[in-house]
């Protein structure tokens, strides 16, 4: 479909460029030149005011606005960078989310301040977010990620959020399951619901919601004659999962009544299309099962808690949850001696009454 913009005028220029210039509505001697090409995002309102007889420059970037060498500007240029690596496929968009609300707290505050922010200034912001402690901690741990991509980029010498001590130091993050939680879960949604499959994925095979939404038959693979799934983690720095699909994830796979590309999909049939998405649902199907301030990361904690309760080493269950610590025993932890720890590990979910 062909829009017309009445007084719009494109004129070649001896150079060969195009230049666009609008006659003003009801002065057909006044023509004001635009900024813009037609095919820039903001030409509509540039030719409108133009039209009025207003000449409009196209908004200019974050970094643009800000004052060059201020918290603003150092938060503009990070979150600019970060676009280009998830776009590029070497940043999850989650973190980008995470990393823009950490950018907000900054600027709403300091955006004006100089990049070299007394450190002072960090406590403070970090004090007057004591009612939400855990967000508080966040907030500075965004921050510092900000800051040490300034000083490995020398655009700053000095990361001022090194050293400031968390508030929430007694919660320990996500609370985990408790097995009455999982009865009680369970009770509310039975067996061929997409929220018995949620909480069975999450339970025997220990995944981040970010691997959650991905997991799907084509991760499912024979190892030494034992059904098995393999995945690489999203998150960065983790290390391959190879994993038995012990038999009540088989069959809560098995009974859905629809199959799609991944395990999990949502009310229209198609794959969660983010962490989100799926993080949203599940804490809805934990609230209608009296579970209000349970989560998935939760469930990961039950599994590695009923792990060590019930003998695994360590290494057994960083092999189930993908970590990379302890570098002096990744040797044991690699290859065909990885598949087999994960294996025995496994092993102590199998008696689990589900």
């Amino acid at each position: 479909m062909k829009i017309a913009y009445p007084g719009l005028l494109q004129e070649r220029l001896p150079s060969g460029a195009l230049r666009y210039r609008v006659r003003v509505e009801g002065d057909k001697t006044k023509r004001i030149p635009l900024s813009v090409t037609p095919n820039h995002p903001q030409f509509v309102e540039i030719y409108h005011a133009a039209r009025a007889g207003v000449r409009l420059d196209p908004e200019a970037s974050a970094e643009e606005r800000a004052i060059r060498g201020s918290v603003g500007w150092l938060v503009a240029k990070h979150l600019t960078a970060m676009e280009a690596a998830v776009e590029a496929g070497a940043m999850w968009p989650l973190t980008l989310k995470k990393r823009r609300s950490v950018g907000k707290v900054l600027t709403e505050r300091y955006a004006d301040y100089a990049m070299e922010i007394p450190q002072a200034k960090l406590v403070e912001l970090r004090d007057d977010m004591i009612e939400t402690p855990a967000w508080a901690d966040s907030v500075i741990e965004g921050t510092r990620v900000i800051y040490r991509w300034a000083t490995e980029r020398r655009l700053c010498a000095v990361n001022p959020a090194v050293g400031i001590a968390r508030i929430d130091r007694g919660k320990g993050g996500a609370k985990p399951w408790s097995p009455d939680d999982l009865r009680k879960y369970r009770q509310k949604h039975p067996p061929g619901s997409a929220a018995h499959l949620t909480l069975t994925l999450f339970m025997f095979t220990a995944c981040r919601i970010s691997d959650a939404i991905r997991l799907g038959r084509q991760h499912e693979t024979t190892i030494e004659g034992v059904r098995a799934l393999r995945w690489h983690p999203v998150k960065r720095g983790s290390a391959e999962v190879a994993i038995p699909m012990l038999p009540p994830l088989y069959r809560a796979t098995r009974s859905m009544k629809i199959a799609g590309e991944t395990y999990l999909l949502n009310s229209k049939g198609k794959p969660f299309a983010t962490p989100d998405s799926l993080g949203q649902m599940f804490r809805r199907w934990c609230r209608e099962a009296g579970l209000a301030d349970r989560s998935s990361h939760g469930i990961r904690k039950a599994a590695g808690h009923l792990l060590a309760q019930d003998g695994c080493s360590q290494y057994q269950i960083m092999t189930v949850h993908g970590h990379t610590q302890a570098k002096t025993s990744e040797i044991y932890t690699k290859g065909v001696e990885r598949w087999r720890m994960a294996r025995d590990a496994m092993a102590a979910l199998e008696a689990l009454d589900w």
